[in-house]
């Protein structure tokens, strides 16, 4: 009976230790820094997202006209689009897609940097901070949805980001219950996965 109540009072702590945990990373994805209309920075880093065939998808969408804002409101006047291809055989990688999509709404050219080998928000912002160090820039928007900005965010700085701020925005035509909850898991991995890292490098 001892070895039972053991067993119980250990599944109890950790039923409670995991609720409180989700309810923190809840909070962290509810609240989200945002930039100021008076901040500005070298450049905004859009993370992909789906190409619906071969245009950006009306989430990818909210997060180009994020950026867009940024541009003409002149608090960047540059942005990297990053990411890779969907699915073997897709007509356009996602930076290309977006590239499209920003010079029809009217960005500049010579605005626009591509980064096409992403395929998760890790290489997201590490790739696009290989290109910010090419040119010089220092200063980063991260622009993404609010739910998905604190991880973006924290990959950012741990990939060396000098200056990384969010530029978020909120989604009009995603299902939030499921986003959320899935990026509840996301953000756990993505803490579990630092910390692996972290270890690699004390032992190395």
């Amino acid at each position: 009976m001892a070895v039972w109540g053991t067993w119980i009072r250990s599944i109890g702590l950790v039923t409670v230790l995991g609720i409180l945990w989700v309810l923190y990373v809840q909070i962290v994805l509810a609240t989200p820094d945002n930039a100021d209309a008076d901040d500005t920075a070298d450049v905004a880093v859009v993370l992909g997202a789906a190409l619906w065939e071969g245009r950006p998808s009306p989430a990818l969408v909210e997060r180009l006209e994020r950026a867009i804002d940024l541009y003409r409101n002149g608090q960047t006047a540059h942005i990297i689009v990053s990411g890779g291809y969907d699915y073997e055989g897709a007509p356009y990688t996602e930076a290309e897609g977006m590239r499209l999509y920003l010079l029809e709404r009217g960005v500049a050219e010579e605005a626009i940097v591509l980064e096409q080998e992403a395929t998760n928000t890790y290489e997201n912002v590490s790739f696009s901070l290989a290109l910010m160090e090419q040119r010089g820039w220092t200063s980063a928007f991260i622009v993404t949805h609010s739910y998905h900005g604190p991880r973006a965010l924290d990959m950012a700085q741990y990939a060396g980001y000098e200056q990384a701020a969010l530029a978020v925005t909120p989604s009009r035509v995603m299902n939030m219950t499921y986003h959320r909850a899935r990026e509840t898991l996301a953000y756990t991995k993505w803490q579990v996965d630092k910390l692996g890292m972290e270890l690699d490098r004390v032992l190395q």
